[in-house]
């Protein structure tokens, strides 16, 4: 474990080289040698880190420019806070997921992600109305039993889930593919900036990273593994939504689909999930029915 005055190493770490924790962790035990990092020879970083010798020079001479720049000054002229893992606003939950990131950054609220109560609802970016009126039976109870709607900020069925829920009153935190330097879809900078203002932004990825087709995979663990449950409302076979169903499985959460018509492409993939023992919604009280079931027998 990293004490709280090693927050600027690890701060000034990441950002050259946004590893994750397992990786970290090679840093940490059974020596901690990020404490004197910027006089380790990087042979001995190539070694620890399982990279290569350049790389390993790369990183160093890059850490040791980087070390005089306060990181928690800048992030808070952005209004942004880094939660490193040890924070006490780490949720413990991301902790179970395959690779934890070692750094959130967010804007916003982040008092939400102490909140034990959150559930993701994805789907289509080419959502139809269907979603639309899925998600406005769905999201109201959820927000009334204090439930926080966690999505990805994306375009169709997430953009969807957001509005919903602030039109209702209720919270809601999106999860992003890239650093905060940039927005994506851009469509979405109006929306963002309402979310960064009243509800929040978390991203593993430090300001300077942009968005890439690989980051929304990795994306989708943290939103996944933030929440309680999935809720799936339109999706086609092939989709990047079926990937966050699978990550949510692997992490043992009930996801929840919306049934849609047999001739509807973009339920293709959701009646296959159901097909597959998915469990049917058809509104919000009945997610909640079913978790506090399943809380009761645990």
């Amino acid at each position: 474990m990293i004490l709280a005055m090693d927050t600027q190493r690890l701060l000034a770490l990441h950002y050259v080289y946004p590893l994750p924790l397992q990786k970290l962790q090679r840093l940490l035990t059974p020596v901690n040698i990020l404490n004197e990092f910027e006089n380790i020879q990087y042979d001995e970083i190539a070694k620890v880190l399982q990279i290569s010798a350049h790389k390993a020079y790369q990183l160093s001479h890059s850490f040791r420019q980087i070390m005089t720049t306060s990181f928690e000054e800048v992030y808070a002229q952005a209004n942004i806070v880094p939660i490193p893992f040890y924070h006490p606003y780490f949720p413990a939950q991301l902790f179970e997921i395959s690779n934890p990131p070692t750094v959130l950054y967010v804007k916003g609220q982040y008092s939400l992600l102490s909140n034990n109560k959150q559930i993701a609802i994805i789907g289509s970016r080419k959502a139809t109305a269907y979603s639309k009126r899925a998600i406005d039976v769905i999201v109201p109870p959820l927000v009334q039993r204090g439930y926080t709607v966690v999505s990805g900020l994306a375009r169709g069925a997430d953009t969807i889930a957001h509005r919903a829920t602030i039109d209702v009153g209720g919270h809601t935190i999106a999860v992003l593919g890239h650093g905060f330097n940039y927005l994506y879809p851009a469509e979405n900078r109006v929306l963002a900036k309402q979310l960064a203002e009243h509800q929040l932004l978390v991203t593993e990825y430090p300001p300077y990273m942009k968005p890439e087709k690989w980051h929304f995979p990795m994306r989708n663990r943290i939103i996944s593994g933030l929440s309680q449950a999935l809720v799936v409302t339109e999706a086609a076979l092939k989709s990047g939504t079926l990937i966050t169903t699978e990550l949510a499985l692997e992490q043992g959460k009930d996801v929840f689909v919306v049934p849609g018509p047999i001739d509807a492409m973009q339920s293709r993939g959701t009646n296959q999930l159901l097909l597959e023992g998915a469990i049917p919604v058809i509104n919000g009280h009945q997610i909640i029915e079913t978790l506090d079931l399943f809380s009761n027998k645990n």
